[in-house]
């Protein structure tokens, strides 16, 4: 069952408290709905987390957990999925972003040589920019519907497939 699968990987309520990021929303993380775990707050919180983990910007976690907040949907869930683009995977998904914002706009790819530098920040929202933040706004809506309603049919399939479990074994006790 998803449930007892994401309940191994999600942080638990006190460390998400305890983080000192997320403690900035204070008591409103005093919501139950926020971390209960059921196939509409998983979804959501799962198709939040991907949306977010597609935008280039270090405080994704945060905007994740001021959209799960109001949506109510589960706040470890939704923080803990932002961590798919971390430091190792990051590159390959913001190439292919990258690759996707070119397609999208009709332009053609450039080479590119990254450097730790101002300089080179500016210069590439100048020519790699536009295709690349088009690319992951595409990608973090693709991402975030699919992880929304994969989750949903996921949730959904191993419902069935425990009822008809139950039913098994119910009917082999008769």
């Amino acid at each position: 069952m998803p449930k007892k699968f994401i309940k191994r990987f999600i942080p638990s309520h006190q460390s998400i408290k305890d983080n000192k990021f997320i403690s900035l929303f204070g008591t409103l993380l005093h919501d139950p709905n926020l971390w209960q775990l059921n196939r509409r707050s998983a979804s959501g919180a799962f198709g939040i987390g991907l949306f977010y983990a597609f935008w280039p910007v270090p405080f994704q976690m945060w905007l994740a957990a001021a959209t799960a907040i109001p949506l109510r949907v589960n706040l470890p869930l939704s923080v803990a999925t932002v961590w798919l683009t971390n430091p190792f995977t990051m590159p390959p998904i913001f190439y292919g972003a990258y690759i996707v914002g070119t397609w999208i706009l009709g332009s053609p790819t450039q080479l590119f040589e990254f450097q730790l530098s101002w300089h080179w920040v500016v210069q590439s929202l100048e020519t790699i920019g536009p295709a690349f933040i088009v690319g992951c706004a595409a990608c973090g809506i693709f991402f975030g519907l699919v992880g929304y309603f994969g989750m949903q049919l996921l949730w959904r399939l191993s419902i069935t497939k425990a009822w008809k479990q139950r039913a098994l074994k119910r009917s082999q006790r008769l």
